[in-house]
């Protein structure tokens, strides 16, 4: 009998530790796409003389541009579990769909 891939290695669906470039690099693209998003609109907005509270705290400081983030802020996540409570963004479900741009303070 051969040996299967369960039997070879253990659980078949492995997740790398890091990233690749090209999920990075879509990662990064997703985010410029968001900071491109609110532009428009913060735009729009702006021209008909109208604010929002969400739409400032989205343009402060405390919710960064991807040109402004650090490397650790884009492809890893807080985690409370992980090793130096982080861990990669792509071990995290859904991390395409989820905002990982603010951390708790100290990480």
């Amino acid at each position: 009998m051969f040996p299967t891939p369960q039997r070879l290695g253990g659980y078949l669906w492995k997740i790398p530790y890091k990233m690749s470039q090209l999920q990075k690099a879509r990662q990064r693209k997703r985010l410029r796409a968001v900071d491109n998003v609110i532009a428009t609109v913060g735009a729009a907005l702006n021209a008909k003389n109208i604010s929002l509270r969400k739409l400032d705290y989205l343009t402060s400081a405390a919710f960064p541009k991807e040109s402004e983030m650090p490397a650790k802020d884009k492809y890893w996540i807080f985690s409370k579990y992980g090793r130096n409570y982080r861990k990669g963004a792509h071990r995290q479900p859904k991390f395409t769909k989820i905002s990982n741009r603010t951390v708790p303070p100290g990480f």
